[in-house]
C-alpha cells in the first residue's frame, strides 16, 4: 500500500472516525483505523462494534492495499503537522511509514484480516432529510438522553416517523424533550427507534446546517445514514420506549411568560449557591412577581426576583437548575412559556404559539 494526501483533506474525517473509538478495548485491533486502498480511493473505517463510521477520500499516487493503523497515534501526527502539509504513506512489511518534506515516522500495523466485521442487517426501510434539520432535531433533545441508565431504553433517543411527520424524544427520567417537524417528502412508514446515547452524539457532530439530503436507512436492528463521503452506521438499542403521554393528560395552570434572557442569566446567578450535588432552585410565585432562590448546606444562599404580568394565586414550586438552563438556552425566541401541571407534577417549557420544541421538567422536593 502506498499513497499521498494533503494533511488538510485527511485530518476531517480521521477526526470523525477516531472519536467513536474507545481508547481502552478488549481487542488490540479495534483501537485502529482500518485503511484500504483501492483505485485512487482511501476507505477508512472505525468502529467498536456498536457505532461505525467509513469515510472516502481520493489520494494520489495510490498502490493499492489494505492495513490498520493505531488510530490516535495516527490522528496525533497528522493534527500536529503544518497545515497542508503533504503526507507520503506507505506499507513496509508490519510498519507504516509517513513521510513528509521535513518529518519521518513509522508506525505499527496490524493484518486487515484480523479487523472485525460490522455485521449489518437488511436495512428494510428509508427516508430523506435535509443536515440541517435532522442536526436541529438532535441538538433540541440529545442533551436529555440518560447516561448508563439501567433502563437502558433511556440511554438513547426515540425517532418516530409517521409518514411525513418526524418526532424526536430524549428522557433521563427527571426531564423530558420533545422536537416534532416535518419531512419533505412522505416515506409511508409508522416507526419507532431508538438510537442508542453515543451514535445520536457522534451523529450530531458529523452534521452541519446545509441543505444537503441526507438519506437515512434502518432496520430493526441498525440505522445507515451517509453524511458527505461518510457513512454512519450504528446498532439500535433493542426495546419499547416508555409511553410518555400521559404527562400531557392533566390539567394546567395558565401558561407564565417569562423574558429569556433575564430567566437565564438569573438562574445562572442563583445555581452558584446552589446544593452542588442536587442543584435545587426554588420558583416562588407571587402577584406579578417570580423571586428564584437557592441555598446549600453552607447556609449560603442567593435570591433573584422578576417582574411578571401573572397574579393568578401564589405557589412555590422546585427544579434542578441545570435542567431549567437546558431548557430555556435551547429556545429559539426571546420569551419562555412556563405552563406548570394544577398538582406541581411537571412543567412545560417552550415558546408562546410554538408546538415544535417541548421541554418537561419534574420538580424536585428540597
Amino acid at each position: 500500500m502506498k499513497f499521498s494526501i494533503n494533511r488538510d483533506t485527511l485530518l476531517p474525517p480521521l477526526q470523525q472516525i477516531v472519536s467513536v473509538i474507545e481508547k481502552k478495548q478488549t481487542m488490540q485491533i479495534l483501537s485502529n483505523i482500518l485503511m484500504v486502498i483501492e483505485a485512487d480511493t482511501l476507505t477508512m473505517t472505525g468502529t467498536d462494534l456498536e457505532i461505525q463510521i467509513v469515510s472516502r477520500l481520493s489520494v494520489n499516487g495510490a498502490q493499492p492495499g489494505t492495513t490498520t493503523l493505531p488510530a490516535r497515534k495516527f490522528l496525533d501526527i497528522c493534527r500536529l503537522l503544518p497545515p497542508n502539509t503533504e503526507i507520503r504513506i506507505e506499507q513496509q512489511g508490519d510498519m507504516v511509514k509517513l513521510a513528509t518534506p521535513r518529518s519521518r515516522f513509522s508506525l505499527s500495523c496490524l493484518p486487515a484480516e484480523n479487523y472485525p466485521e460490522f455485521a449489518e442487517s437488511q436495512m428494510e426501510n428509508c427516508f430523506t432529510i435535509s443536515s440541517g434539520k435532522l442536526k436541529k432535531a438532535l441538538d433540541k433533545t440529545l442533551f436529555c438522553m440518560a447516561n448508563q441508565d439501567v433502563r437502558y431504553y433511556l440511554n438513547g433517543l426515540l425517532l418516530h416517523i409517521s409518514n411525513n411527520a418526524l418526532k424526536l424524544v430524549a428522557s433521563d427520567g427527571h426531564r423530558l424533550a420533545i422536537y416534532e417537524d416535518e419531512l419533505e417528502t412522505p416515506t409511508g412508514l409508522e416507526a419507532r427507534i431508538i438510537v442508542p446515547r453515543k451514535g445520536v452524539q457522534e451523529l450530531s457532530r458529523l452534521l452541519d446546517d446545509g441543505d444537503e439530503l441526507l438519506q437515512v436507512s434502518f432496520s430493526s436492528n441498525h440505522i445507515r445514514i451517509e453524511v458527505h463521503n461518510a457513512v454512519f452506521s450504528a446498532k439500535l438499542v433493542d426495546s419499547k420506549y416508555p409511553d410518555f403521554s400521559k404527562v400531557f393528560q392533566q390539567s394546567f395552570l395558565d401558561p407564565i411568560a417569562i423574558p429569556k434572557p433575564l430567566l437565564r442569566e438569573a438562574l445562572t446567578r442563583v445555581a452558584i449557591l446552589a446544593n452542588e450535588k442536587f442543584r435545587g432552585v426554588t420558583f416562588h410565585f407571587a402577584a406579578d412577581l417570580l423571586r428564584i432562590n437557592a441555598h446549600n448546606p453552607e447556609h449560603e444562599e442567593a435570591e433573584e426576583e422578576l417582574t411578571l404580568d401573572y397574579g393568578k394565586g401564589e405557589f412555590s414550586i422546585s427544579f434542578n437548575a441545570q435542567y431549567m438552563l437546558d431548557a430555556v438556552s435551547n429556545l429559539d425566541g426571546d420569551t419562555a412559556e412556563l405552563t406548570i401541571a394544577s398538582n406541581l407534577s411537571s412543567c412545560f417549557i417552550n415558546e408562546p404559539g410554538q408546538q415544535v420544541y417541548k421541554f418537561i421538567v419534574m420538580p424536585m422536593r428540597l
